[in-house]
């Protein structure tokens, strides 16, 4: 079968359930991933033709497509900030306001201080993506990397390995407060980051099918009572444990920006900034713990 061919039964099956563009990235991506063969060099040669066991690899994909299967995790792999990461149903996919956090972040530490002894704890790391991301761009970093999952953890870890970089990861609750300088021995951070849950139940019919029904629930919804519960952890955590003018960095939920600016400020944090992604939506925050230090403090869960 031709690929040219191979690619109209794409279009055929897929463009009325997720549009022709969309389509047209998942069949390219599946060229590469099954035949390591780049788009370009496809449109090279139009008559390039499949065997039957290569073009199997990617009916099999073309049924899970049509069930809304995420392609990261028909592939089991996506690519982040010029990285490739193992994922599968265990840990979310990656984004691309992830990834702008993480340019935020790099963006913000100066060169001084990125040569010198620099701590980084990212708190909920899933996939690895932000922890990794930052340990191989920060290459004299100390990085601490933390999640509730052992699933999620064992793919972290692989996701270390295959990027080369050493990040310590560590299996806790991040609501367990009492458990905090326990695992860290007092340790201070010069820069905190999180992207933990955030979603609210009452949000569940914003979200689409292929992500509601096959990315952890654990690591996407909160309760609709008490959907800053992460962020006011955290935070106490962050205040008591960044370095004086270390920073905090969370991604948010887009209708709870000014909400979470307003915890930071409450605890004392400084230069708080809430920035939009490319999309136009609140959902990225910074904080910056005063230089002075504080007495131990936190705010009610």
């Amino acid at each position: 079968m031709k690929a040219t061919e191979l690619k109209s039964i794409f279009h055929k099956e897929l463009d009325d359930i997720y549009g022709r563009n969309e389509v047209e990235s998942f069949f390219f991506l599946c060229t590469e991933f099954y035949l390591d063969l780049p788009r370009f060099q496809l449109a090279l040669q139009p008559e390039f033709t499949l065997t039957k066991s290569e073009y199997d690899d990617f009916f099999n994909a073309l049924e899970k497509l049509k069930q809304q299967e995420p392609i990261q995790y028909i592939l089991g792999e996506t690519e982040f900030y010029g990285l490739k990461f193992k994922v599968n149903k265990k840990v979310l996919i990656p984004r691309q306001e992830t990834e702008e956090l993480v340019d935020w972040i790099l963006s913000s530490v100066t060169s001084s201080v990125a040569e010198k002894s620099f701590r980084v704890l990212d708190i909920g790391t899933g996939s690895g993506c932000i922890a990794i991301s930052l340990a191989k761009n920060l290459p004299n970093a100390e990085v601490f990397a933390l999640d509730v999952s052992e699933e999620a953890l064992e793919v972290a870890k692989q996701n270390a390995e295959i990027n080369e970089v050493k990040v310590q990861f560590l299996k806790t609750n991040i609501l367990d407060e009492d458990r905090w300088n326990l695992i860290f021995d007092n340790l201070e951070f010069d820069v905190v980051v999180s992207n933990p849950p955030y979603v609210r139940n009452l949000e569940k019919k914003e979200i689409k099918p292929n992500v509601l029904d096959n990315e952890p629930h654990l690591a996407l919804f909160v309760e609709d009572n008490n959907p800053l519960q992460f962020y006011k952890a955290i935070t106490n955590y962050a205040i008591n444990n960044l370095k004086p003018n270390g920073h905090l960095f969370f991604e948010i939920n887009q209708y709870l920006g000014n909400e979470t600016k307003q915890l930071l400020l409450n605890l004392g944090f400084v230069d708080v900034e809430l920035r939009q992604d490319l999309n136009g939506n609140d959902r990225m925050l910074v904080g910056v713990r005063s230089g002075v230090i504080p007495e131990k403090s936190g705010i009610k869960k």
